[in-house]
């Protein structure tokens, strides 16, 4: 049974968002004391020119997300780098949803470091929800770690939830009732908003609107007229902080929606041909990934950072599941912005709109047909020789990645394979 049938007959929802503070970073500074206190960046496995998660201490300093590490260090000498170790990130992650599911079953894994509840039926057996905030956070402390913290929101729906839990950090809780949405959204930025980020955000500047109070008074068909229907309903209902969607158990089968990669480039990186061979290896990574899963995908994005943000998407007729037909089927469109392109720091690779490779007619075209087959026999003597045993000349003279997971959920619930938890 779903949370939405069994909260049908109850008036109001309480739904908990439980972000954790600095995951990364704090982590580290548990299983490592002699990094407590300290400030901390944590870097890319395979490269520690790029920030991928600060410490608190660090923090306080402005050193965020991102930064570039010789940067960082000029702004903070002692700030000490550590690389990422995410084997360890998902453990802690995997042991904090064993702690949730003993107050609801109805516990969502929305990222690595966050998680949402429904605890509407269940939290008169606590004594209320705040008293079970309060139990949850005192076993993070004891069987997690002292180091580590999580801030909470609550409220009546997913969006306001997790809006709040930002709003008291760190290991703080806050909650927004329907009577607090107008003061709540007049301190909140667009940005605050699961779901807005900068592109939409100058989107919404270029039409007047600047705040969440301005959304809010929008009209519903210039909101539309701007960004489409899917589009312009989400961002109304966000200005009317409306949200039903369902808080999904993390025990029930979730497919896998997307998959995607991203990697930080070493340094500012000018040479063209390398960016290039560094899309392809994320293509060929993501072609794996889709292979192990079964699927194919028609919808493909393609995101570089550096001296100027380019952002491609499109969804494509035919379905693919190879690095090549992921790279030519989106290069046209990636070199008219990509050949203004000064230098490259940061790349992001995904492929969504997925479909179970059963489901999909086999191609018409012989020459399809036996392309595949070529494929699976190289995919076998990787994986048993190791992974780039055989791969495309256009990557003979580049390095192999080391890629880290990124904002793609989907694909990070199939890594951390749960444990099927029974009620």
């Amino acid at each position: 049974m779903t949370a939405q049938k069994i909260n049908k007959f109850v008036s109001r929802r309480i739904i908990f968002h439980i972000d954790f503070d600095s995951f990364f970073a704090s982590c580290e500074q548990q299983y490592r004391s002699e990094l407590r206190n300290k400030p901390i960046g944590v870097t890319a496995a395979n490269s520690r020119t790029c920030i991928i998660a600060s410490s608190r201490e660090a923090k306080r300093l402005n050193i965020k997300t991102g930064a570039r590490s010789y940067e960082a260090i000029k702004v903070c000498p002692n700030l000490v780098l550590v690389p990422a170790d995410f084997n360890k990130y998902f453990e802690v992650s995997k042991k904090f949803l064993n702690i949730c599911k003993d107050y609801s079953p109805f516990t969502e894994l929305f990222s690595i470091d966050e998680v949402f509840m429904d605890v509407t039926r269940t939290h008169d057996l606590f004594g209320g929800p705040y008293k079970t905030v309060d139990i949850i956070k005192k076993r993070i402390k004891s069987e997690i770690g002292e180091y580590i913290t999580a801030s909470f929101g609550i409220s009546h729906n997913k969006l306001l939830a997790k809006l709040g839990s930002g709003m008291n950090k760190p290991n703080g809780i806050f909650e927004i009732n329907k009577e607090d949405v107008i003061s709540v959204y007049k301190k909140a930025k667009l940005t605050d908003i699961c779901g807005i980020g900068e592109r939409i955000k100058r989107r919404l500047e270029e039409i007047g609107i600047f705040n969440l109070i301005q959304l809010r008074n929008c009209s519903l068909d210039i909101l539309i007229g701007e960004f489409g229907n899917v589009e312009g309903q989400f961002l109304k209902s966000v200005g009317l902080a409306i949200d039903e969607s369902e808080v999904i158990p993390y025990t029930e089968p979730t497919d896998v929606k997307s998959v995607g990669r991203s990697y930080c480039l070493p340094k500012n990186e000018c040479d063209k041909r390398v960016v290039l061979q560094n899309i392809y290896e994320l293509c060929e990574e993501i072609g794996i990934k889709l292979r192990r899963l079964n699927k194919k995908g028609r919808t493909i994005g393609i995101g570089l950072n550096g001296d100027r943000h380019i952002h491609f998407r499109k969804t494509f007729k035919e379905y693919v599941n190879t690095g090549s037909d992921i790279y030519n089927l989106s290069l046209p469109f990636l070199k008219e912005d990509f050949k203004n392109q000064k230098y490259t720091r940061q790349i992001h690779v995904w492929v969504s709109n997925l479909e179970d490779n059963k489901n999909i007619p086999l191609s018409l075209f012989d020459y399809a047909n036996k392309q595949e087959k070529v494929t699976n026999v190289i995919d076998k003597i990787n994986d048993k020789f190791g992974d780039h045993t055989i791969r495309n000349g256009f990557l003979l003279y580049s390095n192999k990645l080391t890629t880290v997971p990124n904002g793609y959920m989907a694909d990070k619930f199939e890594r951390m394979k749960l444990t099927k938890v029974d009620y």
